[in-house]
């Protein structure tokens, strides 16, 4: 007989080993786990982990590969619902932190350092995926930026991958398609601040 669900959660997904496996992975993204290691840290029957993790890997969502003889499981980092289900695993309800920098728009944010600031990119990085959260495009021989980042950083609660260059450092290695440049355009951008006209143009 199957334990009943009672957590929203659990009625969303159907079942609560599933449900499980599901916060398990996605709020650790870059983290891989064998199956008796994951039957420890939810409480739930092996059966019923193996079941659900081949319903899991069917559409996607968890990958595998084998290392040592034992087979690791991970989130697909790659598949279209994963940051969807990062962001709900992962969420922390009521934080004023997150109110703090998510409902002030970056214009308002960028505000201090307008002066100095050419350009923006924000991008909607991954916990453990490879590339920057932030690109800052300006002029930092006072780093007025680089504290700025620091602010950025501190009201994030969290460590930030950000990357500050000159605007001709930007403009020369667009123009050549540079690879660190290529590669951010291909990541999930959340917000570009492009005064000057030299991210888009």
């Amino acid at each position: 007989m199957s334990k009943e669900t009672n957590t929203p959660i659990e009625k969303l997904f159907g079942s609560k080993t599933r449900a499980k496996l599901l916060k398990l992975f996605f709020e650790n993204p870059g983290k891989s786990f064998y199956v008796r290691e994951m039957t420890r840290v939810i409480d739930e029957q092996i059966n019923s982990v193996r079941r659900e993790l081949l319903n899991l890997e069917s559409i996607g969502i968890i990958k595998n590969e084998t290392f040592d003889n034992k087979v690791y499981y991970s989130a697909n980092n790659k598949h279209p619902f994963c940051r969807p289900l990062v962001d709900m695993f992962t969420k922390k309800i009521d934080s004023s932190r997150e109110k703090d920098v998510h409902e002030t728009t970056w214009e308002e944010y960028c505000r201090p350092v307008k002066n100095y600031l050419k350009g923006l990119i924000v991008t909607n990085r991954l916990p453990g995926q490879d590339g920057v959260d932030i690109l800052i495009i300006g002029n930092d021989k006072t780093k007025k930026l680089t504290r700025w980042a620091e602010v950025v950083e501190k009201k994030q609660g969290k460590p930030i991958n950000y990357v500050i260059m000159s605007a001709d450092d930007f403009t020369y290695r667009k123009s050549v398609r540079d690879r660190f440049i290529e590669d951010i355009f291909e990541m999930e951008i959340v917000e570009i601040i492009d005064p000057e006209k030299i991210i888009k143009e």
